[in-house]
């Protein structure tokens, strides 16, 4: 019996083309650390002036690079900073010893040592504190550079006569209640300072610029905000279209953010009695095929806890799929997911279909599922 027809059923989603989604980095941040945003309330407990300090451009030649992070404490109890580590060895971190009383603020500095090449760095501090269930990630980056560049070198994306590094922004992972930030660095290309506004910003989005109007020959941050939206869940693009001195730059700037359930305020007894999808295998393969010739695959899984289980959205790294998903899983049953993918135009060799399940699971509240074949 074809899948089409075990499924008939179910609901059909048809899914448009999207970025590719790296599965992996979805399911390091699904439920391990919170990554929070700029002046993000986390837990009720804390709050922090920012998460992300981005040095922008820099030479090797300016050494150790250092930057501070403030934590104030929102809750009615002393909080304390148990401890602070570094992704790495040329990241050093101090932070405040002593608990920190309610409405007070403690700080967790760092230093970059700035001394691995000319390259890109992202660097990351993971923080531990009291009352909070998960760790907290705090990022330091920038771009290390051998020599001066020119503006017109370090940012080469023409927004009239701004310039930026790349026309897409990444804001990551947010639950929903939340929120998430990212900044990157804009330039004045032109010998006066303009001034940059936004039209046609999507909803659940917010845009600003500092300083502006950005100075004459000089730089500013471009910092992006993606509220969740309770109809928007998993992968979602935001766009919007600056404006140089009121005059249209004829692109658009693309914010991509992906969205989760929030389980923050479950109690260990309402996450374990949660649902939880329990799936035969998350890989499936087709074999060997012609292009042209449809991949089809059949993941079943059980609800193996007590309340139904719930698919919000399926994302598919495939402009050429259709997924078959089912209504609502009650506790103790069965439930059936149809993968088809049209392998027309794709090249020779192996290939990889992922779709991106976002569910109500306190335990899987992401889950990845794998189409593999290999075309002739």
């Amino acid at each position: 019996m074809s899948v089409t027809n075990k499924l008939n059923a179910m609901k059909l989603f048809r899914i448009g083309h999207i970025a590719t989604l790296l599965a992996a980095a979805v399911c390091i941040a699904a439920g391990t650390a919170y990554q929070a945003s700029a002046q993000e309330k986390i837990g009720d407990i804390v709050e922090f002036d920012k998460t992300i300090h981005n040095f922008g451009d820099v030479l090797l030649s300016d050494g150790p690079l250092s930057c501070t992070f403030t934590m104030k404490n929102i809750s009615e109890k002393p909080v304390v900073i148990y401890n602070v580590v570094t992704s790495c060895g040329c990241t050093d971190v101090e932070w405040i010893r002593e608990p920190i009383k309610p409405g007070a603020a403690g700080t967790i500095s760092a230093v970059y040592t700035n001394d691995e090449g000319p390259y890109p760095f992202d660097k990351s501090l993971t923080a531990y504190i009291s009352g909070i269930s998960r760790p907290v990630i705090l990022r330091i980056r920038g771009i290390a550079h051998e020599k001066q560049l020119s503006l017109e070198e370090m940012y080469p994306e023409r927004l009239l006569n701004i310039g930026i590094k790349s026309l897409n922004i990444k804001c990551g992972n947010l639950e929903q209640g939340g929120s998430r930030s990212e900044e990157t660095i804009i330039a004045n290309l032109s010998d006066k300072p303009v001034e940059v506004s936004f039209g046609d910003v999507s909803r659940g989005l917010s845009i600003k610029v500092s300083p502006n109007p950005v100075p004459a020959r000089n730089t500013a941050k471009l910092s992006c905000t993606v509220t969740a939206q309770k109809d928007l869940w998993g992968k979602n693009l935001y766009y919007a279209t600056p404006a140089i001195d009121g005059k249209s730059s004829g692109k658009r700037l693309s914010v991509y953010a992906f969205t989760k359930e929030n389980f923050s305020k479950l109690t260990a007894r309402q996450r374990a009695d949660g649902s939880r999808p329990i799936f035969e295998t998350n890989t499936c393969t087709a074999g060997k095929m012609k292009a042209g010739e449809k991949a089809s695959a059949e993941f079943t899984f059980t609800n193996a806890g007590k309340e139904d289980f719930i698919i919000y959205k399926a994302d598919i790294d495939c402009p050429r799929a259709e997924i078959l998903l089912p209504e609502a899983v009650k506790t103790g049953c069965d439930g059936n997911i149809g993968l088809t993918v049209d392998t027309s135009g794709m090249p020779d060799g192996e290939m990889l279909v992922t779709a991106t399940l976002t569910t109500n699971s306190p335990t899987r509240p992401i889950v990845n599922l794998f189409l593999t074949g290999w075309i002739e």
